[in-house]
């Protein structure tokens, strides 16, 4: 963290345009960090499972190790810029604008032909950034659904439906809130396939459940 401090006590001096940022972010936000850290055991999880680049299927093609550090790089994709961009500016337009981007490479990555994943990790990230009570109570409301269905993506539904409603009871500025709200409706149109397996009754359950098919999970 010491060698680290220089950088980033520097944010505020070193300030790019708002067009760079915004390119920056979503060039980081494209980084398939699951196909990349898949390919370090000679696999690639898009021939795998559901066919997906997300933490779920790399954790069934790589294994729990690489599940966890795609999670976590997933999350550090929307997290960074979006920490970074507050303590640039003050204009909270441009912030959103910024945590949308590297959102947007998640799921539309330019390094995959705009063939991304579901965006719940790294919109996880960006809201840790914007407020970390806010996500405390939303991963509860994510735990307690799961525990109850045992289904992943009607958690992460929730979770990313409660979000906007969170950010509007801490009154957080309203472009944090537009913002969170995007991406919750993106984040739904992402799990349309899911929402219909669950509507009909056959999504895969946590711990059990048929096997997930091309495109699912």
């Amino acid at each position: 963290m010491a060698l680290l401090h220089p950088l980033l006590a520097g944010v505020g001096r070193v300030n790019p345009t708002p067009a760079v940022w915004i390119v920056l972010a979503y060039l980081l936000g494209s980084l398939p960090v699951g196909l990349l850290l898949s390919r370090l055991k000679g696999q690639d999880p898009r021939k795998v499972g559901s066919g997906n680049i997300g933490a779920t299927n790399v954790m069934r093609a790589s294994g729990k190790t690489l599940g966890i550090l795609t999670l976590l790089g997933d999350i550090l994709k929307g997290f960074l810029p979006t920490w970074l961009a507050m303590r640039a500016w003050e204009a909270e337009p441009l912030v959103a604008a910024v945590a949308l981007a590297a959102f947007a490479g998640h799921l539309f990555p330019v390094y995959l032909a705009f063939r991304g994943g579901k965006g719940v990790a790294t919109a996880l990230g960006v809201f840790i950034a914007l407020s970390p009570l806010a996500v405390l109570i939303d991963i509860a409301v994510f735990a307690a659904v799961l525990y109850t269905w045992r289904y992943v993506s009607l958690g992460s539904l929730v979770a990313a439906a409660l979000m906007p409603v969170l950010l509007l009871a801490f009154r957080l500025p309203s472009p944090y809130v537009l913002l969170c709200l995007a991406m919750a409706i993106l984040i739904f149109v992402k799990h349309g396939k899911n929402i219909g397996r669950l509507v009909a009754g056959t999504e895969n359950r946590m711990g059990g459940g048929r096997r997930a098919a091309k495109g699912e999970a």
